[in-house]
């Protein structure tokens, strides 16, 4: 029995030499320091603990915190971003000094990353310096309802290097945060989420302009989609070549995402008011005028 336990003693010791030596294994060094298989082991599961800390605080702040305040969404998830950014890079240098990392020599490291912009990495640098112009200035929030070249929707993202907006489809449209900076962006909902869409009606020259005014009104206020304050309201805008033409001038955050949902609604109840009231909504017109003396054209 006592050979047994001695045998088993002198297996695990050489088992834990064996993992010893294995995690002692020089592969380079650092400056003053050595980054063994054991310490490369002790980084890696100390960043991916970082990430999951600093994703846990920003929810937590977002989700939690900052809820209890009268702050927008965009806003609280923009400081979340912020905060997690610092932790991680707090975390990078105080994990890296830790182990006895000589810091100095990331100097050289960051010689070749320069090297490195200079020659592919410019548009990632590009997004990523970008994205924090987006984080700090918030010309743009998650939640508002933006236009960026061709593509128009709801920012439900903003991270390092890009920006997630979802458009009416449901289609997510994975834009670089570069282009929020450099081109121009249509935010509806920088201020408010109140946002006034401008619908032309045209009727007949017979028809009287007040009484087309009231009923464009009555639809409009009674659409629950309209806000009532500001109230709508009717611009008579011009006389056209067959037409007296309107502009319903109405307000709405319901709608901001969907405003030809909106437009629909308000013309099918336009038409069925103006059958009503007998209102007639005009098509193109031309009158020809015949000049005499065609006889002697038949000569």
């Amino acid at each position: 029995m006592d050979e047994i336990i001695e045998f088993k003693k002198e297996t695990v010791s050489d088992f834990f030499e064996i993992m010893n030596d294995f995690l002692s294994q020089k592969l380079f060094s650092i400056g003053e320091s050595s980054l063994t298989v054991g310490l490369l082991f002790t980084l890696v599961f100390s960043i991916f603990l970082l990430l999951i800390i600093s994703e846990f605080v920003r929810k937590i702040l977002v989700n939690r915190v900052l809820s209890k305040y009268q702050i927008e969404r965009g806003t609280r998830q923009s400081v979340g971003t912020i905060v997690k950014y610092v932790i991680i890079i707090a975390g990078m240098v105080s994990i890296l000094q830790t182990n006895g990392i000589d810091l100095s020599a990331f100097g050289i490291l960051a010689g070749a990353l320069g090297v490195g912009i200079g020659f592919g990495l410019q548009n990632i640098t590009n997004n990523f310096i970008s994205g924090l112009i987006i984080l700090f200035e918030q010309p743009i929030k998650v939640g508002d309802r933006i236009e960026v070249g061709d593509i128009s929707g709801d920012v439900i993202k903003i991270s390092a290097r890009s920006t997630t907006i979802v458009t009416n489809d449901n289609i997510s449209v994975i834009v670089p945060n570069s282009q929020f900076i450099d081109s121009q962006v249509i935010n509806w909902s920088h201020n408010d989420r109140n946002i006034r869409f401008n619908f032309p009606v045209g009727v007949s020259y017979k028809e009287n302009p007040q009484k087309v005014k009231n009923i464009l009104l009555e639809v409009a206020i009674k659409n629950e989609g309209v806000l009532k304050t500001p109230a709508p309201d009717v611009l008579f805008d011009e006389f056209g070549d067959s037409s007296l033409n309107f502009y319903l001038r109405v307000w709405t955050s319901e709608y901001i995402s969907k405003p030809k949902v909106l437009k629909s609604q308000l013309y099918y109840e336009i038409f069925k008011k103006f059958n009503e009231e007998g209102i007639e909504i005009p098509f193109p017109q031309r009158d020809i005028h015949i000049i005499s003396g065609g006889e002697k054209l038949k000569s």
